[in-house]
């Protein structure tokens, strides 16, 4: 991996033919201490958003110390680059196997579920540990997201008060969970969880030792400006402050498109143009699966190293460099009209989901990474001339 000043002084020398995946180490360290900062509790990274070495290692040594993992493989990757971290197995549907090397290998206490099977099945392979602390994930609406998760994981209230009473017994720490989805557009979804969580909490009368409000805290994208993130953290303070518990609850969260989405952009070729569709070199098959399925319109520039770009910006959609249909990106992008087959266009805010999502497909890979210095094409965290951290988030 090599070190570039800017995207510009990259593209300049290597030419390249294949994308190249960008990453920031300063816009790591610019979420991580903001989110350090602010966030009332303990914050938890979400490996499976971005899950390479360079990206962790930078959190790691900017103060993220807690992780949410998914999987095996990811439980071994954190504690491959930092064995003292803490490791919290949040996935509600585990294998028996992983579960197992990730409680006698690893070390790894926290477990999340939202089923009685899930739960027996937790006990009965980690041979009814009394040291484990167990989180009920809830269901919650997503109403207020762009990516619904809330068909797929969750217990209904009905069922999370039988199941609170038989896991508080059974755990060290009990807790409960929830995630409002993905790129979550209203801080009042987490209030909703929260006041969701309050019934439960009166029905069973178990108040847990944590609450886990999980990730979807956004970022911005040219169609897409959230709240100042610090809007959510005060909307979470004010509905547990209305629950009036007889005690206080930690609290935990689990980022990952917040924390790591400006940090990384996607360096791609034009290899053709027709009319308003540029054919380029990824797609949703490669680092840009969120601008074909869920539609996300992605910050971009060109970088033309013969031609000057023109004023005039127009919109293009993008087709990738597979022979599925489905590898389209409706946009718009706005590019310069100049745009040409041999043209270079950087793609903003793909440090979130950009590396995880990658495949084979077709034969069309890429596993170029370099390190830049200059700002991302968007940024809620980025100061300029005008502006600091705090006014950022005032």
């Amino acid at each position: 991996m090599a070190k570039f000043q800017c995207v510009d002084e990259l593209v300049k020398a290597l030419q390249p033919i294949d994308p190249v995946y960008c990453f920031r180490k300063h816009s790591l360290k610019l979420s991580a201490d903001w989110f350090n900062n602010n966030f009332p509790g303990d914050v938890l990274y979400a490996v499976k958003c971005n899950p390479t070495e360079a990206v962790v290692k930078t959190l790691i040594k900017n103060g993220i110390k807690n992780f949410d993992a998914a999987s095996i493989d990811e439980i071994k990757l954190v504690k491959k680059l930092s064995p003292e971290s803490k490791i919290y197995f949040m996935h509600t549907v585990k294998k028996e196997s992983s579960i197992k090397e990730a409680y006698f290998y690893h070390g790894v206490k926290a477990y999340s579920f939202d089923s009685k099977e899930e739960l027996d099945k937790i006990l009965k392979v980690t041979n009814n540990a009394k040291d484990l602390e167990l989180f009920l994930r809830i269901q919650t609406s997503s109403e207020h997201s762009e990516i619904d998760l809330s068909k797929k994981f969750g217990a209904s209230i009905n069922e999370a008060v039988s199941l609170s009473k038989i896991a508080k017994v059974k755990s060290k720490k009990f807790g409960f969970s929830f995630h409002v989805g993905s790129q979550c557009m209203h801080p009042i979804a987490y209030s909703k969880a929260i006041k969701d969580l309050g019934n439960i909490i009166k029905k069973s009368n178990i108040i847990p030792d944590i609450i886990n409000v999980g990730g979807g805290f956004p970022t911005t994208y040219p169609d897409l400006y959230p709240q100042p993130i610090q809007n959510y953290f005060k909307e979470i303070t004010r509905a547990l402050n209305k629950l009036n518990l007889t005690k206080t609850p930690k609290l935990i969260c689990e980022p990952g498109r917040a924390l790591v989405a400006e940090s990384g952009s996607t360096i791609v070729r034009v290899e053709l143009k027709k009319k308003q569709h540029l054919y380029i070199n990824d797609g949703t098959y490669g680092s840009l699966f969120d601008a074909g399925t869920p539609r996300f319109i992605f910050p971009t520039r060109a970088i033309q190293i013969e031609n000057t770009p023109s004023k005039r910006l127009v919109p293009y959609s993008f087709y990738g460099p597979t022979c599925d249909g489905l590898d389209y990106m409706k946009g718009p992008f706005m590019l310069p009209s100049n745009i040409n087959t041999g043209d270079y266009i950087e793609i903003g805010q793909l440090g979130a989901y950009g590396m995880s999502l990658r495949t084979n497909f077709n034969g069309f890979y890429s596993n170029q990474l370099h390190e830049v210095q200059d700002k991302p094409l968007m940024s809620i965290y980025e100061a300029d001339e005008n502006q600091n951290i705090k006014t950022l988030f005032a």
